[in-house]
């Protein structure tokens, strides 16, 4: 299970400015200003539909919290999709994509990441695959990166998933599926595969002995979020509902972003027609 509510940070760039974890969306802004100030790239971002919306996904929650969010982006509730916190949330996007470089459009979310790495941008809002590539440079958490979820959205957890999908085979491939299913399914593979990917196991009852710093915090958070009902699916990721409703909303997100649409009221107002032509 991915989640994709975080903040990444370098840990060297954020002692340099003397910033400290974002408790609000305020607190944020006023962190990436501090990085402003100090000549370092705030908010290290790829200008693609999927990364601008999966960030927006996380503004949205911290907007209007929990219930909001369920209601607009898993119900599609037409209610919340136009209202004035949907409206917010827009204008609070606008303020964080003023952050970025001038060089955004069109970048990987991996050469965002290595960004933080390397000490050029303070942050990346990013699901915990990039947690995957600090692994890969050999960066600690807590040493040489931090990892918070985004303010806001402590105590939820917007999620999507790898998975393996099995089609109904001949009987004499039946065991050799049942085998993959199984060894997929142990606490052992669980743990290998999501202390390199990034995630946390799908299975609440794995331990967390082997994962660093960020994994555990992942980890408790599924199992709170799981037993509280703050477990989301990710619109921009195609959790929240259908394709073609992930796909339009992901299209607004991005024209908004881009300056094509020049305003709040006239994305609310684009969102809601989008999702209802989609439907």
């Amino acid at each position: 299970v991915h989640s994709v509510n975080w903040l990444w940070i370098n840990k060297a760039v954020m002692d340099k400015i003397g910033g400290s974890q974002p408790k609000s969306f305020d607190d944020l802004m006023a962190l990436l200003d501090k990085a402003k100030a100090a000549g370092v790239i705030p908010l290290a971002l790829g200008g693609q539909n999927w990364q601008e919306a999966t960030m927006f996904d996380s503004i949205v929650l911290s907007t209007g919290g929990p219930e909001f969010y369920k209601k607009a982006f898993n119900d599609l509730d037409e209610e919340a999709l136009k209202s004035d916190t949907m409206k917010k949330s827009f204008d609070n996007l606008a303020k964080i994509v003023q952050y970025v470089d001038p060089n955004f459009s069109g970048r990987d979310w991996n050469l965002a990441t290595a960004m933080v790495i390397k000490g050029d941008a303070l942050v990346q809002v990013m699901g915990d695959w990039a947690k995957g590539e600090f692994v890969a440079a050999k960066k600690t958490p807590d040493k040489d990166f931090l990892c918070y979820r985004f303010p806001g959205t402590d105590g939820s957890v917007i999620y999507n998933s790898d998975m393996f999908g099995m089609f109904n085979v001949p009987d004499d491939r039946k065991a050799a599926q049942v085998a993959l299913a199984t060894a997929t399914l142990s606490k052992s593979f669980q743990s290998a595969f999501n202390v390199v990917k990034g995630s946390v196991p799908a299975r609440t009852d794995v331990p967390d002995t082997d994962f660093d710093a960020c994994g555990k915090k992942g980890i408790a958070d599924l199992k709170a979020a799981n037993e509280g009902g703050t477990l989301f699916g990710s619109l921009a990721q195609g959790y929240g509902a259908p394709p073609a409703i992930a796909n339009a909303y992901k299209d607004v997100v991005s024209k908004f972003v881009h300056g094509q649409i020049k305003s709040s009221d006239e994305a609310v107002k684009q969102l809601v027609q989008a999702i209802d032509d989609a439907r």
